[in-house]
């Protein structure tokens, strides 16, 4: 990519009113972000849902203004820019209606490189109980080497991201700020540390302050790019009850650590335990139970990855479709009879088979995911 594409794409994320959702719907019709801008009136306004307010909205200075001095901070202070077609792009978010059309990274970490994503989200006023069960499940996942995903917030969050440095493993936190302003500044030292053992990734400008309603939008990354959450202590109205929420929008596996009765940090854990929102966690088996997350190990021999197990007993159409399921959290049907190539008839024979088999499990809204993801 130019430096000059990397300017339109900053420039149209800046434009008034131009939300993830419009600005793929522009490039999608557009080509590229410079053609956007460069775009005659008439041509925008047969874009479905652009309208006058939008067009003149383009013709405005300013954005490009604004993006030149992002471009010289980016590139200054090497943070990666993951634009939402890029091979780096989380593919977690890639197909979330309102996946962020621009990242900002900080760090080395390729999060695509883990097969095995873990949220662990709860209240900022952690008790020692809660800061011991972030311990103890970050020690017993660390034979899988998942990613821990947080966001850096006081308690649960920074017990979670520094378990994970502790145990060698590489964790990202989520911002609801821009790179210039990390938050809270006491976590900057937690912070630096990160970035060497994993990455600081946010979907807001570097000016950006972390201001209430950034958060939410924090929250659905946090939810999107975790295949399992964990909700540790929370009441009813903390953030991480609308980060569960954002999971099972997305379709995510959540669970929650129940706490005692009458306990305001237990009480959203334990509502979501009762709405059937979440699963109940009280050891790591849970999760690895429920995520069909093999140890490899069983009675002292090396099991055969799954996958290799999928393949290995799989019809030449399944093969197909299991190249493309490997790839990505849960796909569309009609996503997958294009990029297989198959026909809907052969796309829907195998997909009944392997959902028999245990190959793939059937999505609400005709979407498909392998088994134990």
């Amino acid at each position: 990519m130019n430096s000059n594409d990397t300017l339109y794409r900053l420039a149209l994320g800046l434009v008034p009113g131009i939300g993830n959702i419009t600005a793929k719907n522009l490039i999608a019709y557009c080509g590229t972000a410079e053609n956007v801008f460069k775009s005659k009136k008439k041509h925008l306004l047969r874009i479905p849902g652009i309208g006058n307010k939008t067009v003149n909205e383009l013709s405005l200075k300013e954005p490009l203004e604004i993006a030149e001095k992002e471009l010289a901070f980016v590139q200054k202070n090497n943070v990666k820019l993951l634009f939402y077609t890029d091979e780096e792009y989380p593919i977690r978010l890639k197909d979330l209606y309102d996946g962020p059309y621009m990242l900002f990274l900080k760090g080395n970490v390729s999060i695509n490189n883990f097969s095995k994503t873990v949220g662990i989200v709860g209240t900022r006023s952690a008790t020692d109980y809660g800061k011991g069960v972030v311990e103890e499940l970050i020690s017993g996942l660390k034979t899988h080497k998942p990613i821990i995903v947080s966001g850096l917030a006081y308690g649960i969050d920074t017990q979670a991201h520094k378990c994970a440095i502790q145990n060698n493993l590489s964790t990202v936190a989520i911002m609801g700020n821009g790179m210039k302003n990390i938050y809270p500044y006491p976590n900057l030292g937690l912070a630096k540390k990160i970035v060497e053992q994993g990455g600081l990734l946010t979907e807001f400008y570097s000016d950006t302050k972390p201001d209430a309603p950034n958060f939410p939008a924090r929250n659905r990354i946090i939810a999107g790019l975790s295949d399992a959450l964990i909700v540790v202590e929370s009441d009813f109205k903390g953030g991480a009850m609308i980060t569960a929420k954002f999971s099972n929008g997305y379709n995510r596996d959540v669970f929650a650590v129940p706490g005692k009765l009458g306990d305001p940090l237990s009480a959203g854990c334990n509502h979501l335990i009762k709405s059937h929102q979440a699963n109940l966690y009280t050891k790591v088996e849970d999760i690895e139970y429920i995520m069909n997350w093999d140890t490899g190990i069983t009675n002292g021999k090396k099991v055969v990855p799954v996958e290799q197990l999928l393949f290995d007993t799989a019809t030449e159409e399944e093969k197909k479709i299991l190249n493309i399921l490997k790839d990505h959290p849960k796909i569309f049907i009609d996503e997958l009879i294009w990029k297989t190539g198959l026909s809907p008839q052969q796309t829907s024979t195998a997909l009944i088979t392997m959902e028999f088999d245990g190959k793939v499990k059937a999505l609400p809204g005709h979407h498909y995911q392998l088994t134990g993801r």
